[in-house]
């Protein structure tokens, strides 16, 4: 563990100093935007606790270390949602245009797949101090069920549809069940979680109105040579062809959007069907940092079926943009 703090002590500042150049070299009215300056306190506030740390000397210094890094864990929580509420301001009060849509896609890809994997090294060597779990490697779950995670983070999903709709479509879950690889469950989670849900909406849609009983989606979990994919389908309508690129652009969404009513302030931001626009572009960057990847095909006036690719985890590099 002393190993692991010294080279986060050195590693952690450079890569939140790209960030902020990253967030100063923004168009000029969304870097100064109210909630993007906020995210900019939050990395500024960070880096100087680094940077004003001195060097690690022993188990000691490695506990104090330990304690500056939760709570600058703790500082970034919601740097999400204060991103996507500043780019959604700017978009929504700047005319959109192809080259300005282009540029705050990269930014956001970049930011978003470095804040992913910055929270994973921090959280990984955070949970090194908690209590030892069977089986687990900080975050790393040597013999994380994909089935169980899946079935866990459906019916986390149909309990928000049910408090949304009253009523939820049925899930079916197919596959290996006691099927079992090295995997961080929590990103796991995560990614099926925002799968199942925009199925769940999507056929609670189309067939909210209807006398028949909506169709079940499945969820398929099947073992590769080299990946574990898990396969979510739907009967919700589809996506039409010439809008399938655009699910993969942050803050599009059919939905209301709630993030005019959220507060980056609270310590729990609330758990909705719909609405951020983030989740499908969040979830893809999530599969890839890990040597994985998430496609989607969709048949219009059908339904749609969601492929997410988990790479064994192995000595693959960590993905990250040239800029770190």
């Amino acid at each position: 563990m002393l190993l692991s703090a010294r080279f986060l002590h050195a590693e952690i500042p450079i890569r939140l100093a790209h960030r902020l150049k990253d967030l100063s070299n923004l168009p000029e009215a969304l870097s100064n935007e109210p909630h993007v300056r906020r995210v900019k306190g939050w990395y500024t506030a960070s880096f100087a606790d680094f940077r004003s740390f001195p060097a690690i000397k022993d188990g000691v210094d490695c506990v104090k270390f330990t304690a500056m890094l939760s709570n600058a864990f703790r500082r970034h929580n919601n740097v999400v949602p204060a991103i996507a509420k500043g780019v959604e301001v700017y978009k929504r009060e700047l005319e959109s245009t192809e080259a300005r849509e282009s540029e705050i896609q990269h930014f956001l890809d970049t930011f978003f797949l470095s804040r992913i994997a910055i929270r994973f090294l921090a959280g990984h060597h955070i949970s090194m101090f908690d209590p030892p779990r069977p089986e687990h490697i900080g975050l790393v779950h040597t013999k994380c069920n994909p089935f169980q995670v899946a079935s866990d983070a459906v019916a986390e999903a149909r309990a928000i549809c049910f408090r949304e709709y009253g009523s939820a479509p049925q899930v079916k879950m197919l596959g290996n069940s006691e099927l079992t690889m090295a995997y961080v469950p929590s990103h796991l989670h995560h990614m099926v979680f925002e799968l199942v849900k925009n199925s769940l909406r999507a056929v609670q849609d189309r067939f909210n109105d209807s006398d028949s009983e909506p169709p079940a989606i499945q969820v398929v979990v099947a073992e590769g040579l080299e990946d574990v994919t898990i396969k979510v389908s739907d009967q919700g309508g589809g996506i039409p062809r010439s809008g399938l690129q655009r699910i993969w652009t942050y803050l599009y969404t059919t939905a209301r959007s709630p993030l005019p009513e959220v507060d980056i302030d609270t310590s729990n931001m609330p758990a909705v069907l719909a609405g951020y626009g983030c989740g499908l572009p969040l979830s893809r960057l999530y599969a890839r940092y890990f040597g994985g990847d998430l496609q989607m095909i969709s048949m219009e006036g059908y339904g749609t079926d969601a492929y997410l690719h988990l790479a064994r985890l192995g000595n693959d590099e960590e993905p990250l943009p040239g800029s770190v």
